[in-house]
């Protein structure tokens, strides 16, 4: 099988994983934004997606960081924004 080398894909490949993450998950992230410890109740959950994403996609092409970035952008801003925090 051909691994993902193109960047758009990749995003959006990552988009797919961590989306799926938070919706079949979301006491954990609910329970993880509200107690500043959402990387540690989701630690699991998160290892799981970055391996798909190593699996699926070139990561001598693409770095395994935007796998990361895109991870902040929807747990943080999209969602973390949502829910009320001890530290926002």
């Amino acid at each position: 099988m051909t691994k993902i080398d193109d960047m758009e894909k990749a995003k959006r490949l990552a988009r797919t994983i961590i989306t799926d993450i938070v919706l079949y998950n979301q006491s954990k992230v609910e329970e993880g934004i509200k107690n500043d410890n959402i990387f540690d109740i989701l630690n699991e959950e998160i290892d799981l997606g970055k391996k798909l994403f190593e699996e699926k996609v070139n990561t001598n092409v693409i770095p395994m960081k935007i796998f990361d970035k895109i991870l902040i952008d929807i747990l943080i801003a999209k969602y973390g924004g949502k829910i009320e925090s001890k530290i926002w």
